[in-house]
């Protein structure tokens, strides 16, 4: 496995698995605690999520305040663009979006920590997208930033995404009252 630190954001963590292919298919470590935890990763996922979304299906941005999680995600068929916002107060890259094209034919993980919004949207026929969280769900925590906040700039692959209610209803990064948003803590190391 390779590990890399994203261009933009040095706290995303981009992982390069290792599969083994062969005539009848291939193999591959999806998850292995020792390793990933020499790389950076926390020690403890407590839930595994998938999202199944057909083309142009947009999800986010979303984040919890109170019970912040950190995401290891991936796609399990098809592709999408994956984005991590920085939204902690006081962090040098405040503001700042990174984006990257995660599919099933490449096994690229993203490691997105506490602290960040995130979202993805579909661009192949449909998506299985797969994410381990350090945290548990939290309804009342749920919070989220609008997806096509123009103060961002995020570069979507999707002129027209197919958005939930909810998701559209987000205020942009600067109506966001600081109280609600998460604070950054620079790592002591």
């Amino acid at each position: 496995m390779k590990c890399t630190t994203h261009p933009t954001i040095p706290e995303i963590l981009v992982l390069e698995l290792d599969v083994y292919r062969d005539s009848r298919g291939h193999f591959l470590e999806s998850y292995h605690s020792q390793r990933y935890h020499g790389h950076g990763l926390p020690e403890r996922f407590v839930q595994d999520n998938l999202s199944f979304s057909k083309r142009g299906v947009l999800r986010g941005l979303h984040y919890q305040l109170g019970v912040p999680q950190g995401k290891l995600v991936s796609v399990v068929q098809g592709e999408v663009f994956d984005v991590a916002v920085d939204i902690r107060r006081g962090s040098p890259s405040f503001g700042k979006w990174a984006g990257l094209t995660l599919s099933a034919d490449t096994f690229t993980q993203v490691y997105i920590p506490p602290g960040f919004a995130h979202g993805f949207c579909v661009t192949s026929e449909s998506a299985l997208f797969a994410y381990k969280c350090t945290d548990y769900y939290a309804p009342k925590e749920e919070r989220g930033i609008r997806w096509d906040d123009s103060t961002l700039g995020i570069e979507w692959p999707v002129s027209d995404p197919i958005v939930s209610k909810k998701d559209g209803d987000y205020p942009g990064l600067a109506n966001v009252s600081s109280a609600h948003l998460p604070i950054f803590a620079p790592d002591p190391n």
